[in-house]
């Protein structure tokens, strides 16, 4: 696909996202909707409008960026999905079905661990598009590229006021991996806008054998809360 060919694609697809914000805004307006239902339409939008916005802010050729921006729309568009069946997700699951998204299936390259969480939406959005990035990555540059492993872990512990939440994404088994020359909207969500949505913090490092990731952060009730515990 060249230039012309991507720019003139990317166009019409954010046509029909203008479409899509008009009919949005018109639901907000309905008095028969919902309240949580609006509150979650307008997280979605505001979260659609920053990832639109940071995107082009990347430099990145008109290809790039049109695929790119397109992965992440869907992804934010199937957390949606998710979280409306329920009004919240499963952690696992979150992570699961974005790395399937990319055909990695847990197993021997792939490891899941950690209590069962059931994410409130905002947080389940930020986190859904931490794990996107991350996959993303895994699958052009990391551990689902060459023979590589994935780990994945998280856990909660009491704290005062509220108890602590960590999620580490872990890569091994890779070789001679280098920290990209060019620092893109990926990067960007990982080590700034991840932590500052949840009030938190990142690390994010790229070791020779594979990206590291860890997510600090406090976790209140409107976050999340350990199934059987709501």
């Amino acid at each position: 696909m060249d230039s012309d060919t991507s720019i003139a694609a990317l166009i019409a697809r954010n046509a029909e996202l203008e479409a899509d914000n008009a009919r949005l805004r018109r639901l907000f307006d309905r008095r028969d909707t919902a309240a949580d239902l609006r509150q979650r339409l307008r997280s979605t939008l505001g979260l659609l409008r920053e990832v639109i916005q940071r995107s082009a802010e990347a430099r990145e050729e008109a290809a790039e960026y049109a695929a790119h921006l397109r992965d992440r729309l869907d992804s934010i568009v199937r957390m949606h999905v998710a979280i409306d069946h329920t009004g919240d997700v499963d952690l696992h699951a979150v992570i699961a079905e974005e790395l399937l998204t990319y055909t990695v299936q847990e197993g021997d390259r792939l490891h899941l661990s950690g209590p069962t969480i059931r994410l409130r939406a905002r947080a389940a959005q930020v986190l859904g598009l931490a794990i996107h990035e991350l996959a993303v990555n895994a699958v052009e540059h990391g551990a689902a590229m060459q023979a590589g492993r994935i780990a994945v872990s998280w856990h909660v512990e009491p704290a005062d006021p509220d108890p602590l939440f960590t999620l580490a994404w872990t890569e091994t088994g890779l070789r001679g991996l280098a920290t990209p020359a060019r620092r893109g909207f990926g990067a960007e969500v990982l080590s700034q806008m991840v932590g500052h949505d949840l009030a938190g913090r990142t690390i994010l490092a790229f070791a020779p054998d594979g990206l590291h990731w860890t997510l600090r952060c406090p976790f209140p009730p409107g976050m999340g809360y350990l199934a059987g515990s709501d």
